[in-house]
């Protein structure tokens, strides 16, 4: 598969490194033209034990590349990771900016039907803005192309990132469209909203005290649909 990558944070360099290490073809963008000129020379610019000489073999074998423009990224692309910093706001909410700013370029530059995998820390109900963001951008160049927005958990340890998820990454992600379903038979399927629950109701829920917390969060939607995936997400957490 092609896969674009949208920020080269931790959680965006880990997921294409690995991605590619699994003989994907990676095309990672980044705003900051000195990181993605330190990528290409094949150096990093985060430390995670295993990560350059991870990157420098799928650069050298083609399989990686790192480049400010997202038109230029998401060419052809099959999947685009939002990997963009959502950092706290002073009154605590989530800034949504960079995702937003990113939902933005995807509709105006892509060219072909996209599966767009939210994997920046979100909050429940970001998947539908962004597909309404891109369908919007669609709309004004009169374009009607398939986008199918899903989400999909990041529970990266630093220091020991790169086994796990090689391992974990192709099983947990959401979708809605049964088009999608067929081509991920192993992945449990539920709503948007659902899946956007399950970090929240993942680590912190393993005290007991936030875990009821977490009960009352989920009960002004189908609980059901969110158990099963968190029951997986208890385990791996409680094994690695």
């Amino acid at each position: 598969m092609k896969l674009c990558i949208v920020g080269t944070g931790y959680v965006g360099l880990v997921s294409a490194a690995c991605f590619a290490e699994m003989g994907n073809t990676v095309i990672c963008v980044d705003v900051n033209p000195a990181v993605v000129e330190k990528l290409n020379a094949g150096s990093v610019h985060i430390f995670e034990p295993g990560l350059e000489p991870m990157v420098r073999r799928s650069r050298a074998d083609g399989r990686l590349s790192f480049t400010t423009s997202l038109e230029e990224g998401i060419a052809g692309a099959d999947c685009a990771f939002i990997c963009v910093g959502t950092p706290p706001q002073p009154d605590g909410s989530c800034d949504l900016s960079y995702v937003r700013q990113v939902a933005h370029e995807i509709g105006r530059y892509m060219r072909n039907e996209l599966v767009v995998v939210d994997k920046s820390t979100v909050p429940v109900g970001t998947a539908d803005m962004v597909r309404g963001i891109i369908k919007e951008e669609l709309a004004a160049r009169g374009l009607v192309l398939n986008v199918d927005v899903v989400s999909n958990p990041e529970f990266l340890k630093e220091g020991d990132a790169i086994s796990p998820l090689l391992v974990t990454m192709a099983g947990l992600t959401c979708t809605v469209s049964g088009r999608r379903r067929a081509h991920r038979k192993s992945t449990i399927t539920m709503s948007r909203t659902s899946r956007s629950m399950v970090p929240f109701t993942g680590k912190p829920c393993r005290r007991w005290g936030l875990a009821s917390q977490g009960t009352v969060l989920c009960s002004s939607f189908p609980l059901w649909s969110v158990l099963p995936l968190q029951a997986l997400v208890h385990l791996w957490l409680y094994f690695v």
